[in-house]
């Protein structure tokens, strides 16, 4: 480096220092005083102690790099030495970890030792030296140190040490030597004919203070850098998160020789501080939200550039944070966004919960004046970020404005939500006081079970979301929820035939148990498949079961329809893993409907995909797009437990084996000789299998839905495509590159090939159903993240937000994510169709 770039610099940090840590154990200076004799006659053992030979004795050093009361090495020793008339060393110790690594409370231990005997030692004294300065001085320390020995113990290491190597009292060598760092510094004007007296001078007082010293010094010296090197931590690129570490592990295998900064995926960098409001942003918030500015903010209009500024924060998902510059622009226009009503959730997210005033300000004055908020919104209040209950309950009053249908949408949720009720209240005791933060109850579920008695359909379901939880492990949460049951039951009572609507749950309770029951026996018995079916039939039939007839009774799957019993003949048992149930419930109105129950596979991650699937095509149709959808009813009964709507269909897979292709299936149901264009099939049909094609084509990729094969996919005979089988969400999925997008040769095939006008008019469905749902992402965002905590095995412990919002790219112009769609739709996995075959095999060595 030359000389004008030296000049430039005035310090070094130490991440940069990439050197072993080295010192140099000079001397040892002082007066070892022989043990008296009397203490010889006390301590006979003393007279084997080096101390007591005529000649010097072997001293040798044990020094140890520690930090925070831990070892950062293992301890050191120095070589022998036959020491002739003083004790020195002049060895240098390399320390096997490097400058940039050290923590700033790093310290050397350096303990002398003389020999007591026969393979004893005993610690002459001992020392501890900081590597860095105290308080603000977080220099390298440099050059030569004399360290004060504790006589007679070994170094403390601790962070507090009892063997500092430097004492406050500073006697007159310690002076001089001070002055000579200065000089050598160059912080003292040098004379050479001056120099040499002075020196020559100072060897004489160091002499004279020796010898009169009772105290003993380990002189060593640590290396001098062209420059001071200041405390300086390595900055890590990349890193995910400051405090937590990912859930996956890496996936490729660690050389045995690597570089920690490199790697940065197996570690992370902890912030203690991260949690603490920085002052100087506290102070900076204080002054621009200043409550004097209020009169003045209640006028305040944005301009242009602020206006569109306000208009992009709007329009960020759910999930995404706001910075500091963000949250003041919010709350500056704050009186101005009260009309608006996409504003509401953002400007919360710019309040300080802990600013008593704040809170006040928002909850209290602005909160009863914005304008009426839309579903999702008031969806994402009720999730566990808001703690305050006036701004719940604020939630709650428009969520009355939804009707029984719409409401039976988000049920599922707001069941979940409960939840987050339960924890704000229970947070109460451990809050401060002060703050202006309301734990009272918002009202959620006094609404909940008032429109539950209003009505028996929804009703119905409130019941079994409510006893599903009951029925979990979780002590705390099943309680909770017990009590919301017993309050449930409460007001029903209180209607009119209000005891014969709690008889007729308990009746289904009682019908859940019994069917559960016998499923069990079914599944865990070794008989054959045509045994369990005699052997289920059979127990159907006898009258001491009470299921072949039984009083008019509404059914859980779905209350609108009335059972009277079950037909024995007509049930069976599929050839499953569990041997599921199919059930041919005999209906009041003389019809009958089809159920399968399932008893040991969890059915709440199949209600929660049937449930979004319903509201997504409830969404479509509002927009005048019906994709024959129709999505069949699931309820899960308990954990591990539930019932789903059988519809009459074929697998695709046993399609293709009895008809050779989907074409061939519908014709044999739906002939029409006189068709142009649909193959000797009737128009409707084939008009009804491109639209639920591209309808679930499309719900399927948003939900991510995985493990797609020719026997999750089903036909009905009047052109119904729908899917079954949920056990792969958000992206999982067993096979290795699926294709995002889900249409297989057969679908394609069914619509007469990827030439024809049909395939055309699948993709064009797609699109418009894409472009329709997209307008709707953060409701979907909103109810799934609200089942965070329903221990649903692909939402637990997964960013839901990112799966979801990913899917929609809300970060693209509609005609781009139109485009972006194409590109998917277009893409073919070989794989896919290898896997597919590979799966017919292990079915039919099942069967």
């Amino acid at each position: 480096m030359d000389k004008d770039n030296r000049d430039d610099f005035t310090f070094a940090k130490l991440s940069d220092l990439k050197l072993p840590v080295t010192i140099r154990i000079s001397q040892l200076e002082g007066n070892r005083r022989p043990r008296s004799f009397t203490e010889l006659l006390e301590h006979p053992e003393f007279k084997f102690h080096g101390v007591q030979s005529p000649t010097l004795s072997d001293l040798y050093v044990i020094c140890q790099l520690v930090a925070d009361n831990k070892p950062l090495t293992i301890p050191f020793r120095t070589s022998f030495k036959a020491f002739k008339t003083t004790y020195t060393w002049n060895e240098w110790i390399t320390f096997p970890i490097r400058y940039c690594d050290l923590p700033l409370s790093a310290q050397i231990t350096f303990t002398v030792w003389d020999i007591a005997g026969t393979r004893a030692a005993t610690a002459v004294g001992g020392t501890t030296f900081r590597l860095f300065g105290k308080k603000w001085q977080v220099t390298l320390r440099r050059g030569k140190h004399r360290l004060l020995l504790w006589p007679g113990i070994e170094a403390d290491g601790s962070t507090e040490s009892t063997t500092p190597s430097k004492l406050g009292v500073r006697d007159e060598m310690g002076r001089l030597e001070q002055l000579v760092k200065k000089y050598e510094r160059g912080d003292l004007p040098k004379s050479d004919w001056l120099d040499k007296m002075t020196f020559r001078k100072m060897e004489e007082i160091h002499a004279a203070e020796a010898a009169k010293s009772d105290n003993l010094f380990l002189y060593i010296d640590v290396p001098r850098f062209d420059f001071p090197v200041i405390f300086s931590e390595p900055e890590v690129q990349g890193l995910p998160s400051t405090s937590t570490l990912p859930s996956q592990p890496p996936q490729s295998a660690v050389p045995p020789i690597m570089s920690f900064a490199a790697d940065s995926h197996l570690w992370s960098v902890i912030d203690p501080d991260i949690s603490r409001e920085n002052p100087v942003e506290d102070k900076h918030r204080r002054l621009v939200r200043s409550h004097r500015s209020g009169p003045y903010d209640r006028e305040l209009k944005p301009n242009a550039k602020d206006r569109d500024m306000i208009g992009e924060i709007l329009n960020y998902a759910p999930s995404q944070p706001l910075n500091p510059e963000e949250k003041d622009l919010i709350w500056k226009f704050r009186f101005y966004l009260a009309r608006d009503k996409r504003g509401l959730t953002k400007f919360l997210k710019s309040v300080t919960w802990r600013d008593p005033s704040e809170v006040k300000q928002a909850v209290e004055e602005l909160l009863p004046q914005w304008t009426e908020i839309d579903t999702d919104d008031a969806l994402e209040l009720l999730g566990p970020g808001t703690v305050d209950s006036r701004v719940r309950a604020f939630a709650v009053r428009q969520l009355t404005r939804a009707d029984d249908d719409e409401l039976l949408l988000y049920l599922l949720q707001l069941v979940q939500a409960l939840k987050f009720e339960s924890a704000a209240s229970d947070q109460r005791s451990s809050r401060s006081a002060s703050n202006a933060i309301s734990y009272d109850d918002s009202g959620l579920t006094d609404f909940l079970i008032a429109r539950g008695v209003q009505n028996f359909v929804l009703g119905n379901r409130l019941y079994w979301y409510l006893m599903v939880e009951v029925a979990l492990e979780d002590k705390v949460v099943s309680k909770m929820y017990g009590r919301v049951v017993f309050r449930f039951m409460g007001k029903i009572v209180e209607t009119n035939n209000g005891f014969e609507r709690r008889e007729l749950l308990r009746r289904q309770g009682q019908l859940v148990e019994t069917l559960g029951k016998r499923a069990r026996e079914l599944r865990t018995s070794k008989d054959p498949r045509p045994k369990k079916i005699e052997k289920l039939r059979s127990a159907l039939a006898d009258s001491k079961n009470n299921l072949a007839s039984m009083p008019s009774l509404p059914l859980p799957l779905s209350a609108k329809i009335e059972v009277t019993g079950i037909i024995a003949e007509k049930s069976s048992v599929f050839k499953s893993n569990m041997y599921p149930l199919l059930l041919y419930f005999q209906c009041s109105d003389g019809s009958e409907y089809p159920v399968i129950f399932k008893d040991g596979d969890d059915m709440r991650q199949d209600q929660l995909v049937i449930q979004l699937f319903t509201l997504m095509d409830r969404l479509l149709r509002q927009e005048n797009l019906d994709l024959k959808l129709t999505p069949y009813d699931v309820l899960a009964t308990g954990p591990s437990q539930g019932m789903a709507q059988f519809i009459p269909s074929k697998a695709i897979a046993a399609i293709v084996s009895e008809h050779g292709n989907v074409l061939n299936y519908l014709r044999a149901h739906y002939p029409d000789e006189g068709s142009v264009g649909t193959w000797g099939i009737e128009p409707e049909v084939i008009d009804t299998f491109v639209r639920s094609c591209a309808g679930y084509c499309v719900v399927t990729y948003v939900l991510g839905v995985g493990d797609r094969h020719l026997d999750n996919l089903l036909v009905s005979p009047d052109g119904h495509f729908f899917h079954v089988d949920f056990g792969y969400i958000l992206g999982r999925d067993p096979k290795p590159f699926p294709p995002a997008v889900k249409v297989c040769k057969e679908m394609v095939d069914g619509m007469g090939g990827a030439n024809s006008p049909h395939y055309t008019r699948f993709k064009s469905f797609c699109f418009t159903a894409f472009t329709i749902l997209r307008k709707s992402a953060n409701l979907i965002l909103n109810l799934v993240a609200l089942m965070v905590d329903a221990n649903i095995p692909d939402i637990k412990h997964r960013d839901v937000h990112e799966q979801i919002q990913e899917k929609f790219r809300l970060d693209l112009t509609e005609e781009e994510a139109i485009k972006h769609f194409e590109t998917l739709l277009n893409e073919t996995s070989y794989i896919t169709v290898v896997l597919d075959r590979i799966h017919d095999l292990a079915q039919y060595w099942r069967s």
